[in-house]
């Protein structure tokens, strides 16, 4: 038994790891995409000017009133009738980066309205200029406040990357489906998928978790 278990894993296991490093980097580039276009949309939402804060709003009803499946699908599909080619690596990042920006940048505005508006005026009066002051005063501030909840939505993100088996992504969930069509054994593969998901979701619980440790010390 342990014989057989040894050699399926000599067998399958470096075509998991592939997988498994390739779900990796589509959840660290699509973090780097949710996270500039929910900052973006954040500082958007807040702005002086009506029609960019009504483009933000409009991203934000959108991308969280549709499914992600689909946006994945007019993202990859769609935009090649308009002469617009991806990759599905790339696709996929654009697509799960422009949907989980949509979160954040919900989480962002309410880290936002958690900092009192007399620090702002404080800064400015001190001479600082409203970049800076946002840079260097008010970001650092709301980080620490949406840290838990931006744990959870890379997550979430992390766990999506299993949509874009349908945009031909080699990733994990794929890469178990043409094992499963090979040898019709559904059960094993499915679960090893869950358990490689469940060590990195656990990775990065636990990375946040450490920062959150950081971040108490230097408060």
């Amino acid at each position: 038994m342990i014989t057989d278990f040894i050699g399926e894993v000599q067998i399958y296991g470096p075509g998991f790891l592939l997988a498994a490093w390739t779900v990796f980097w589509l959840t660290i580039l699509t973090i780097v995409v949710s996270w500039v276009c929910g900052l973006l949309a954040a500082l958007g939402h807040r702005s002086k000017v009506k029609a960019v804060r009504m483009v933000a709003a409009f991203y934000i009803w959108f991308i969280r009133g549709t499914p992600t499946l689909i946006q994945v699908f007019i993202i990859y599909f769609g935009l090649p009738q308009f002469g617009v080619r991806l990759s599905p690596f790339t696709a996929g990042v654009l697509s799960l980066g422009i949907n989980s920006g949509a979160y954040v940048a919900e989480i962002i505005r309410g880290g936002l309205t958690a900092i009192p508006r007399g620090q702002t005026e404080s800064s400015l009066a001190l001479g600082f200029s409203p970049a800076e002051t946002m840079r260097s005063i008010i970001l650092p501030q709301v980080f620490r406040i949406i840290l838990p909840s931006i744990t959870n939505e890379a997550i979430s993100t992390l766990k999506n990357t299993s949509l874009l088996s349908t945009i031909t992504v080699v990733e994990l969930t794929l890469y178990a489906q043409t094992l499963i069509a090979a040898t019709f054994r559904p059960f094993e593969f499915y679960i090893a998928v869950a358990v490689i998901y469940l060590v990195l979701t656990t990775f990065l619980t636990q990375l946040a978790a450490w920062l959150e440790r950081r971040y108490a010390l230097q408060s």
